[in-house]
């Protein structure tokens, strides 16, 4: 089943790219005027996602993971920044937001909910297509052709409603119906994590050979640190609507540049007793979205907080292991008493006075 929409930007360009992303979400006022202020759900943040990868999502709830996928795909309007896919700038006239729909999907947690209970499974998947100007006949083909391909006998299954299916075979057809416009891009959001291990195990093996067969880029969200390691590729850390770290998936599991990283991945369930967590690695609540803290905003939670991290807000800055994080440690004389110190200055020679 070829793309259809052919590479535009070739191999070297990402296939995704986010700049000054922004979501705010106005709480209201009281009788008494009181109250109101914005919730900073997603609060500037820049990204990458390169063509054929997967790039993993963390964080604790609140993060703002969700809102950004919802973004991306323009379920909700951004307030400000720019999605750009395949070097086009998304709802402009170059691409249209049905233009970047036909190549971008989304796949939900809930596997139940993101189907209509009144069409049938085959229904549910040549609907989007039918949509976009395919043939009813050819959809319905397509749509058993996919069926068959996410494991799902069409004859058993392309005439069941979605209560007639469990939990993993309803979330087979969810991915289905994102493969249905031969999409180049999908979104996954805790697309397995209302499942139980095998089955989840089973579609995570199936994502991973339609990957490959068709040559996709997922945006991989989860909760599960140990699935986000064996699906992505590169790993990107949020933390209160920011970004506080992305890179490599191995190097961030292996060297973790962000401490709030370091108490994600140290908060991960081991059978080794020598790796017991005995305190816990994160203390107190996410500070307010409301009214973050200034500076980091890890800061509060921090036990490597110094001065400068409450009155300056790092940047994504490139780190020892590769990827880049937004911390006040790896920033030579930032100030910080364990960050390195700045270069000195070499003195310039005149060679003349020489």
């Amino acid at each position: 089943m070829p793309l259809s929409t052919p590479d535009i930007g070739g191999p070297a360009q990402p296939l995704l790219s986010v700049r000054g992303l922004v979501k705010h979400f106005p709480l209201k006022k009281d009788a008494l005027g009181r109250g109101g202020g914005v919730v900073r759900a997603v609060d500037g943040i820049d990204f990458d996602v390169l063509k054929g990868e997967t790039l993993g999502v963390v964080g604790e709830s609140g993060c703002g993971k969700s809102t950004t996928a919802r973004l991306l795909m323009q379920l909700i309007a951004p307030d400000a920044g720019e999605i750009v896919f395949d070097g086009q700038t998304v709802g402009e006239r170059a691409l249209p937001l049905k233009a970047f729909r036909r190549q971008a999907q989304m796949v939900f947690q809930d596997s139940y909910a993101s189907l209509n209970p009144r069409l049938t499974m085959e229904q549910s998947i040549a609907f989007a297509p039918q949509v976009h100007g395919l043939g009813k006949r050819e959809a319905i083909e397509r749509a058993r052709d996919l069926l068959a391909r996410v494991g799902l006998e069409p004859r058993r299954f392309a005439e069941r409603y979605p209560h007639e299916l469990s939990g993993g075979q309803r979330q087979r057809v969810n991915i289905a119906r994102a493969l249905a416009l031969q999409s180049r891009l999908i979104l996954l959001d805790e697309a397995v994590s209302a499942l139980d291990k095998s089955v989840e195990a089973q579609v995570l093996n199936l994502l991973l050979d339609l990957k490959a067969e068709f040559g996709l880029t997922y945006i991989f969200i989860s909760h599960d640190l140990n699935v986000v390691r064996f699906m992505s590729d590169r790993v990107m850390v949020m933390y209160l609507g920011q970004v506080v770290e992305i890179g490599d998936s191995e190097a961030l599991f292996e060297h973790p540049a962000h401490p709030y990283t370091r108490a994600l991945l140290s908060s991960v369930p081991s059978m080794d007793p020598d790796r017991r967590t005995e305190a816990p690695p994160l203390a107190g609540d996410p500070p307010n979205p409301i009214n973050p803290p200034s500076g980091c905003r890890f800061h509060t939670r921090c036990a490597q907080a110094a001065p400068v991290c409450s009155q300056h807000m790092p940047e994504l800055l490139a780190t020892p292991h590769g990827q880049q994080a937004a911390c006040w440690l790896h920033v030579a004389g930032s100030g910080h008493p364990q960050a390195p110190a700045a270069p000195v200055a070499t003195p310039f020679v005149s060679l003349e006075a020489a």
